[in-house]
């Protein structure tokens, strides 16, 4: 049986890929920013929801100055992705932007290596220059 973690994340790739399909179907005729925000609103909405179905509302007085920052990063360069994510689909094609987008992975690895610590092994290193190789078969005009 695979680790928990993995079903997370072969359902968020699932659900990644319907938002590149939907947001690119739904950006016809509007401006990529305004729709990053209606997003937005949709994705609070839901969520509100969500925590109030799942009873996982929690009181923030116990968060330390550190959750407090991190979150706001987080918040600000999840909303700076989006809105090149959602221009970057207006101006080109799904099936091109998304695996150029899912760059961030490697960009994630160096980064945990630099910023947390962490070591991937040869084997995950190799299959992270295959995620590279294939961006740039993707991203390279012929």
């Amino acid at each position: 049986m695979a680790a928990p973690w993995l079903y997370w994340a072969l359902a968020s790739a699932f659900f990644a890929a319907l938002t590149a399909i939907f947001a690119k179907a739904g950006l016809q005729g509007i401006d990529s920013d305004f729709a990053t925000f209606i997003r937005t609103l949709v994705i609070i909405a839901a969520l509100a929801l969500f925590l109030s179905y799942t009873g996982k509302w929690q009181g923030i007085g116990s968060f330390t100055a550190r959750n407090w920052l991190f979150l706001i990063l987080s918040g600000l360069a999840t909303g700076a992705s989006w809105l090149a994510y959602f221009k970057a689909l207006q101006l080109g094609e799904a099936y091109q932007v998304a695996p150029v987008d899912k760059l961030s992975l490697v960009l994630v690895a160096l980064l945990a290596v630099v910023f947390l610590g962490e070591r991937p092994n040869l084997r995950e290193w190799l299959g992270l220059a295959m995620i590279s190789g294939g961006v740039l078969v993707l991203a390279i005009k012929r």
